[in-house]
């Protein structure tokens, strides 16, 4: 007698979602914290760009290394090492302090974690829970949970780096990651494998590498790293730089979270009745629009919430649709490991602005240079997303 699965559809769904809402959250809070490590450190801001390029890194390559895992034996036990990684990653930096603990703590351990914790593997899973035609929505109601996680950790990363000053607030921080261990078990389970199962892994990496809409994709997921990244971590030092109050710089970094939600959601419910590529290409234009206007027109507190607002629409509403463009091309047999590979595009463009954000600002004493490259990106990142071929293709049987 098969044993009932009491994994179901909407309890993979929930579970998936709050683990994104812990684990970008978290990541998301970690901006707070530049000025007063830079501080405590000495030596410009490029050491701490340096980690958070490093923690992007790692969290790309994770993804890929540990899709084909995810692929076989589900995703839970995977995030659940995630969890681990993320709590003891942001706690060695409380504890240790230094740059070695730095780089190594929030930069290789929480790096890996996230991408133990995050997109590729949560969406995995939610993928073959779901049928296509409900798929994208599935991916949108799970990033808008996460979107808002972003939202909600950064006023909390505001009031205990307050009241507990900046490493009280990464141990406790740390201990919320561990939440995110009970929340994989959902995840834990193996479903049935969908059709075109009996593709191996290798024809399978064969034919997607061999597709121009994966390298398209893999070029515009690049620009989409290099946007979220650079403005995640630079955008409250940059405030505060222009002599707006650390407050306003923590409540427009948490505003992009919060629009975040209503973008990923609108993404998931467009993506079921438009061409999910021609809503890529207009999402990356309207970024370069969005950018301009920011960065030319007068600053006040009002401008900057209205730009994290409008960008916060734009910011994780490439996920859903990317994760679910990838799927529906290339099936979901292997989208642990298949849309692994295209988030890695995302995070070494991630790496990109993350780095250069803080090189160019120690060497020019400015942001301006990384501001125009970033709306030069938008645009070609349009451009690349309109000549995806998006018929699904068929599966190369094993031989």
């Amino acid at each position: 007698m098969q044993e009932r699965d009491w994994r179901t559809p909407a309890l993979v769904l929930v579970a998936g979602a709050a683990v994104l809402f812990l684990s970008l959250g978290i990541r998301q809070s970690y901006g707070l914290f530049l000025k007063p490590i830079s501080d405590m450190l000495g030596g410009g801001r490029a050491t701490f760009a340096f980690a958070i390029a490093v923690q992007v890194v790692m969290w790309g390559v994770a993804q890929p290394l540990l899709g084909p895992v995810a692929d076989r034996i589900g995703v839970g036990r995977i995030v659940a090492a995630g969890g681990l990684l993320i709590a003891a990653g942001t706690a060695m930096v409380a504890w240790a302090g230094g740059q070695v603990a730095l780089v190594a703590g929030l930069g290789i351990l929480v790096g890996t974690g996230v991408g133990c914790a995050s997109f590729a593997m949560v969406l995995a899973a939610v993928a073959r829970r779901y049928p296509a035609e409900k798929r994208t929505l599935a991916f949108g109601i799970c990033t808008a949970v996460g979107s808002f996680g972003m939202f909600a950790m950064v006023p909390v990363g505001q009031i205990l780096q307050a009241r507990f000053d900046w490493d009280g607030a990464l141990l406790i921080m740390a201990v919320l990651a561990l939440a995110i261990l009970p929340l994989a078990w959902p995840l834990a389970g193996r479903p049935a494998a969908p059709a075109g199962a009996g593709q191996s892994l290798g024809q399978a990496l064969a034919q997607a590498l061999g597709h121009r809409g994966f390298w398209l994709l893999c070029g515009g997921y690049f620009v989409c790293g290099f946007h979220v990244t650079f403005i995640a971590t630079h955008l409250p030092a940059y405030l505060v730089d222009r002599t707006l109050s650390f407050t306003t710089a923590a409540w427009a970094l948490s505003l992009i979270g919060l629009f975040n939600v209503a973008g990923s959601l609108l993404a998931g419910v467009l993506g079921q009745r438009f061409r999910k590529k021609y809503l890529l290409s207009l999402i990356y234009a309207a970024r370069a629009v969005v950018i301009l206007a920011f960065i030319t027109l007068p600053l006040s507190a009002a401008s900057a919430y209205v730009f994290a607002a409008v960008i916060g629409v734009l910011w994780l509403s490439t996920v859903p649709l990317t994760t679910g463009l990838v799927g529906q091309i290339f099936g979901v047999r292997y989208l642990g490991t298949i849309g692994g590979l295209v988030f890695l595009s995302h995070q070494l463009g991630s790496f990109a602005g993350v780095w250069l954000g803080g090189y160019l600002f120690d060497a020019t004493g400015s942001y301006d240079l990384v501001w125009w490259l970033s709306i030069g990106l938008g645009l070609l990142a349009a451009i690349l997303h309109y000549p995806i071929d998006d018929r699904i293709l068929v599966p190369q049987p094993a031989s």
